[in-house]
């Protein structure tokens, strides 16, 4: 069986490069899925495609609601959710993915530094597991995936 993995969040590093680049190296059956992480993609697109806006908040409104199309279509056909909560950026959008993951009862991974775990108290709550690494997700799916736990990390951390 080959496993959807969706992966929300902060779009400022490259911790989604990293579990990809684990996840092949493990030979794990995985193919991974993500929101436009273009900025300037997700955040013009509504106006781009249906016209201009004068008011921001309809210009922001309908970039929004183009984008939900794929990330609601992505997480509902997702057998894992991994959303990352980075430390430059407030990640509101992530914030409601992992509540949508978690709504649809799909398994859910948070990531975030350990800073973050009162703020996020609420997300954690619905998560299945939470961590503060790419390499950590890498060994979660392994263990999941596989059932093994004997495997070094496939991913070293970044230099």
């Amino acid at each position: 069986m080959e496993w959807m993995v969706y992966l929300s969040g902060e779009i400022h590093t490259d911790w989604r490069e990293r579990i990809e680049a684990g996840a092949a190296k493990a030979g794990l059956p995985v193919s991974f899925t993500a929101p436009v992480t273009n900025h300037s993609f997700s955040d013009d697109c509504g106006v781009t495609i249906l016209g201009a806006e004068e008011k921001p908040f309809w210009a922001d409104h309908k970039g929004a609601k183009m984008n939900a199309i794929r990330t609601r279509t992505l997480i509902e056909q997702a057998d894992i959710v991994v959303v990352r909560f980075g430390e430059k950026y407030r990640q509101w959008n992530a914030a409601f993915d992992a509540g949508y993951a978690a709504a649809l009862n799909t398994p859910l991974i948070v990531v975030h530094p350990p800073e973050f775990g009162h703020a996020l108290k609420e997300v954690d709550g619905a998560a299945l597991a939470v961590c503060e690494t790419p390499e950590q997700v890498i060994d979660i799916l392994r263990y999941v995936m596989t059932g093994a736990l004997d495997h070094p990390a496939a991913v070293e951390a970044a230099e």
